[in-house]
């Protein structure tokens, strides 16, 4: 028999969980059996039992199983992109690139310098549309090397571009100095000729990409990874290539980067194929690669449609929509899990509505709901990395496209990078449905952390925390925790400004990142989740074997 342990000082604690398993009671009976008998002096015993959207205070109930692992992320999970859109690209009339292009980026500005710094590392993925369109100047072969230009009879409204080896040196300089991990994607286009299905097909002509790499051994810049190609798999965007050729030019990248970095200890991951999810286009790429060729799986997210969509805000607080995304992680998991391959599944590229988003939305407050949901839901799936479109640039960048100020969503990302352990546990949450519970174990650091997103505008909801099994909380009477409380300024959750526990989030004078100070609160206390906010809470007191 399994029961319910509360991890709160003066509680007592009985098992529902045979019962539970019989049938005779719903999640609301359980709820109410883990609030009734598991109860905390004279409180709130005579408050409500569950928080419903309906208003008001009410309880909840999150139970963690800290016996075991479910998933497991990389240490570094969270990663941000950098683009290679011109300042000419626009979506509905609006202009939301400025220099944000790996052409044109300010590699001198404090601010983003200091942004990418505290996370030591932030995997950063170089790539987007245009990568397949992008020759490198390395002289092999002999071109012109010239920028992107306007032109829409092209592919994407651009002519082919270029990128300079004085360029690549800056900024690889940039990186070595932020201490970034790079992965680049390579333009996979080369060498195509079309098919009658209206596909592109033919081997990729690698011979740019190889010099590019080789370069850069020569040069002695680190990179992380190497990805071939963009958006080009199921029905593509763009262009598509069928997965039997794909397959066929992973294994070719594999070899140019073994034979490239021939005697190295470590070699770059190779990844592919930075696209949408096609289920039956990815299972023929992972046979075709099986066991070893293929490194990690990438695959692209903006599932809540164009930025120009007018309902945004409403997929983004609707729990049943979130939950959509889902099915996409289990059934790439499952392919990765039975298709004999050493692979593993990254996000590469996810910005959530596509055509650079839509200002205050995806550059504001509430895209954290949807962004930290992402976070927490892709690993429980056990994808090991993700990577947000982007660092800067378009309508939903971490950082601010003119002056690098971060976003809301950067602090969700800096917080989520220095809180979450790459263990991932299961949480079931009783309670209302607004509210969304993740816990990992937590980051260099004893216990677990907890994440919790309310999407409710009118519920407050005091969440009681319990552990599955009967493990010890290694708690005293004066044990705390450490929350970390997100809002919107004065409430509107289309703020481009997050309080900390009430505090501003903003950048000094000097460019520094500000320090991220948690509250602390004692165990003997429900935490406490206000309307339209998102709670991290490190509980140290709470014993995981999983954790150890």
């Amino acid at each position: 028999m399994e029961c319910y342990i509360c991890l709160e000082p003066r509680f007592v604690c009985l098992s529902t969980e045979r019962r539970r398993r019989r049938g005779e009671m719903g999640g609301g009976a359980l709820l109410a059996q883990l609030l009734g008998f598991c109860f905390w002096g004279s409180l709130w015993l005579a408050g409500p039992v569950a928080a419903y959207s309906g208003g008001g205070l009410g309880k909840a109930a999150v139970v963690v199983d800290g016996a075991a692992a479910i998933a497991v992320t990389d240490e570094d999970f969270v990663c941000a992109t950098l683009d290679w859109w011109p300042p000419e690209k626009c979506d509905y009339g609006t202009c939301s690139w400025g220099l944000a292009s790996m052409l044109n980026l300010d590699l001198s500005n404090p601010i983003l310098l200091n942004a990418v710094k505290a996370f030591s590392p932030l995997k950063l993925r170089l790539g987007g549309s245009l990568q397949d369109k992008v020759i490198y100047d390395t002289g092999n072969p002999q071109r012109p090397c010239v920028p992107f230009l306007k032109n829409t009879s092209e592919m994407f409204g651009f002519s082919q571009g270029c990128l300079p080896m004085s360029r690549w040196d800056e900024l690889n300089e940039f990186f070595d100095e932020a201490g970034a991990l790079i992965i680049f994607g390579l333009n996979a286009l080369n060498g195509r000729v079309p098919e009658s299905d209206g596909s592109l097909g033919g081997p990729w002509n690698y011979t740019n990409a190889a010099s590019l790499i080789r370069y850069t051994v020569d040069k002695g810049y680190t990179i992380h990874g190497w990805e071939l190609g963009n958006e080009l798999s199921g029905s593509g965007v763009g262009a598509r290539i069928g997965a039997d050729q794909y397959a066929a030019d992973v294994i070719t990248l594999k070899s140019i980067i073994n034979d490239i970095y021939q005697g190295f200890p470590v070699k770059p991951l190779v990844l592919a194929p930075g696209g949408f999810f096609d289920a039956g286009w990815f299972t023929e790429l992972v046979n075709k690669t099986k066991p070893n060729s293929l490194d990690v799986i990438t695959h692209h997210i903006y599932n809540l449609g164009p930025g120009v969509d007018q309902h945004l805000v409403e997929k983004i607080l609707d729990p049943t929509y979130l939950d959509g995304e889902a099915a996409t992680f289990s059934s790439l998991q499952g392919i990765l899990s039975s298709g004999g391959t050493s692979a593993t599944a990254w996000v590469g590229e996810a910005g959530g509505a596509y055509n650079s988003g839509h200002h205050l939305v995806t550059d504001s407050f509430v895209f954290s709901f949807w962004y930290l949901d992402q976070l927490g839901m892709s690993s429980t799936y056990n994808t090991k990395t993700y990577c947000r479109q982007s660092l800067v640039g378009g309508n939903y960048g971490l950082l601010n496209t003119t002056t690098f100020h971060p976003n809301p969503d950067y602090y969700s990302a800096l917080l989520w990078h220095r809180l979450m352990g790459k263990q991932v546990l299961r949480t079931n949450f009783t309670g209302s449905r607004m509210t969304r519970a993740y816990s990992h174990c937590a980051k260099e650091s004893q216990g677990i952390t907890l994440l919790l997103i309310n999407l409710s505008g009118n519920t407050t909801t005091e969440v009681f925390v319990t552990t599955k099994t009967a493990y010890s909380a290694l708690k005293t009477a004066e044990s705390t925790r450490e929350e970390y409380h997100l809002t919107a300024k004065d409430g509107d959750i289309h703020s481009q400004t997050m309080l900390l526990n009430g505090h501003i989030l903003a950048v000094d004078s000097d460019g520094h990142i500000p320090e991220l100070e948690p509250v602390k609160v004692a165990a003997s206390e429900p935490i406490t989740v206000d309307p339209f906010s998102i709670v991290f809470a490190h509980i140290p007191y709470f014993h995981a074997p999983a954790c150890r």
